[in-house]
């Protein structure tokens, strides 16, 4: 069996990978996660009741320029030509499941950009809804849980 690599060291410094000679291809990544939430705060979300606004439009768009800054936020990221978003959330009796896929045509593959909008989602719904969801001034309940890549798709 090969021994791995971490591909950001070389001659024990972090650097970001020189992906200079590698082709432009269609590139495509899909992550998902979970927040688990009490029932209550569930149904303020399907009723729309939740005292910030409306939490799966904001979780959306925070999921959206998430994605955008990337490379802002993660050191050794390279900038990419985003050329498509899409976040999709399904709400469960427990809490909610959000994914987002991004798409780009480009030398590098976009699993951060997939990770970082799906967990800015979930952050976003969880500062939504604290409100609902403290008790006695903590979080006993809230979780957010098994945020992973689930597709990636390089077409060469």
């Amino acid at each position: 069996m090969s021994e791995k690599k971490f591909t950001h060291i070389e001659d024990g410094r972090v650097r970001m990978v020189d992906v200079t000679a590698k082709d432009t291809v269609f590139r495509k990544a899909r992550a998902e996660g979970f927040i688990k939430l009490g029932r209550e705060t569930i149904e303020a979300i399907r009723e729309n009741r939740v005292a910030k606004g409306d939490v799966l439009t904001t979780a959306n768009v925070a999921a959206v320029m998430a994605v955008k800054k990337t490379p802002e936020l993660i050191p050794m990221c390279h900038p990419l030509p985003i050329t498509g978003v899409k976040v999709e959330f399904e709400v469960l009796d427990e809490g909610i499941k959000a994914s987002c896929e991004v798409k780009c045509t480009a030398k590098t593959g976009v699993e951060m950009e997939a990770l970082t909008g799906v967990s800015v989602a979930l952050l976003t719904i969880w500062d939504m809804v604290k409100s609902l969801e403290k008790v006695d001034g903590q979080y006993p309940h809230t979780a957010i849980e098994w945020i992973r890549v689930v597709e990636k798709v390089k077409e060469v």
